[in-house]
């Protein structure tokens, strides 16, 4: 592990390490940021209980896992940061697919040819013999692509107040531009976690989610489990049980749940004390642009986090995640045909508001890396019925030197 840990408030510091991706598996390009930048750092601030806490959660998330660790019997890539080198984007990526009607984006309302779900999962380990592929030669079958987001600073985000992304609902649904976003309210699909820390969440509860290209996921507990579960076969009591799979197993080499609560937790705790990145290139007139051009309705900053958060350096501040948490439709051209019910209430033309942290260190944007800038991201947000076409006009209309300056601005994030 090649770590730099350099946490401000102790004089030492924090880099995360990344082992990169199963070769076998195909990347969405690097995302890893210029050596010395400081990026995958803890909260400035944090106890040196902390620190230890986000050293050894960052080296597990690291780690690459093997069949003896339960890896298997599907999996996609075998440690969390391959999918989120250094807590930043990829290089790691999720297919998915799904049956589409002849105009080649809208769900059909048949999917039964996609028997166990609507993932790809390229790879077998731990007595799997079968992979998950998307069915060959089917012009019904529309396969799009999600690349791994960052997570950084996303203990922020896991702060913000729940009244506060309804207030965000409500000021949107009085407005007369077409921008209305929508909570992503899902049934909580795990196992309470026995700590209680940060909720006490239940099976099956609906609550607001939050992560996710789709806001899928309402806590970082829950987003280690799942991925866990998803992206690699390794199951925890959290999510304790294999996914489906065309072999029928019910387990792999590693008999029994593969991943203890404690190991689970310090992988959360890592992502919770993760830094924003500093932001020394932000601008007032940039600022001003953001909101002129409604950037900021969707992209919302400074919002409040609860109080009582475990973290107390996160609890009762303003948060700058720049999201609004909330799904928007963002148009034809941004579909993915997969069904409501896939990604909670999320339909195919909806995503997240991409939470603008750590942008700085891309190199492409979008959920599936299609855009190569970020002036060529903002214009792929208009389209057929996307909510934020009004936006992008705006942002066009711009004189030169205002394009040029909102743009540094928003790649100084």
């Amino acid at each position: 592990m090649r770590s730099i840990f350099l946490a401000v408030a102790l004089g030492a510091a924090a880099g995360g390490c990344g082992e990169g991706a199963s070769p076998e598996a195909v990347d969405a390009g690097s995302e890893t940021p210029i050596v010395g930048d400081p990026v995958d750092v803890p909260i400035d601030g944090v106890t040196k209980e902390q620190v230890a806490i986000f050293q050894a959660g960052d080296a597990l998330f690291d780690l690459p896992l093997r069949e003896a660790d339960g890896l298997g019997p599907l999996y996609t890539r075998t440690s969390c940061s391959a999918c989120h080198d250094e807590g930043t984007r990829g290089p790691g990526l999720v297919q998915k697919m799904s049956v589409v009607e002849a105009d080649g984006k809208t769900p059909a309302k048949d999917q039964s040819k996609l028997a166990f779900g609507h993932t790809v999962h390229p790879l077998v380990a731990g007595g799997g013999k079968t992979p998950i592929a998307a069915p060959t030669g089917d012009p019904s079958i529309k396969l799009s692509i999600r690349v791994g987001p960052p997570v950084l600073g996303r203990g922020y985000m896991e702060a913000v107040l729940d009244s506060e992304i309804r207030r965000l609902v409500a000021e949107q649904a009085a407005r007369t531009d077409g921008i209305k976003g929508r909570i992503n309210l899902v049934a909580y699909q795990s196992e309470p976690n026995p700590t209680g820390k940060v909720h006490a969440t239940k099976k099956g509860d609906k609550v607001i989610g939050r992560f996710g290209l789709k806001a899928r996921i309402p806590f970082l507990d829950d987003f280690v489990a799942d991925a866990a579960q998803g992206d690699m076969g390794i199951t925890s009591p959290l999510r304790p049980k294999e996914i489906p799979n065309p072999d029928g197993l019910t387990d792999d080499a590693k008999p029994g749940v593969d991943l203890g609560l404690e190991s689970l937790n310090l992988r959360a705790d890592y992502i919770r004390l993760i830094a924003i990145p500093r932001r020394p290139g932000l601008t007032a007139r940039g600022a001003e642009l953001f909101a002129s051009t409604k950037c900021g309705v969707c992209h919302a900053s400074g919002l409040a986090t609860r109080p009582d958060y475990p973290i107390a350096l996160l609890a009762g501040i303003k948060a700058d995640v720049y999201t609004d948490f909330l799904l928007h439709d963002m148009g034809d051209e941004l579909a993915d045909g997969l069904p409501a019910g896939e990604d909670g209430e999320a339909t195919y033309r909806d995503w997240r508001t991409a939470p603008l942290i750590g942008l700085r260190f891309m190199k492409n944007y979008l959920h599936d890396s299609r855009a190569h800038s970020v002036e060529e991201a903002i214009a792929m947000h208009k389209g057929t019925g996307s909510e934020a076409s009004g936006s992008v006009d705006l942002f066009q209309a711009l004189s030169p030197t205002d394009r040029a300056t909102l743009l540094a601005f928003v790649e100084a994030l």
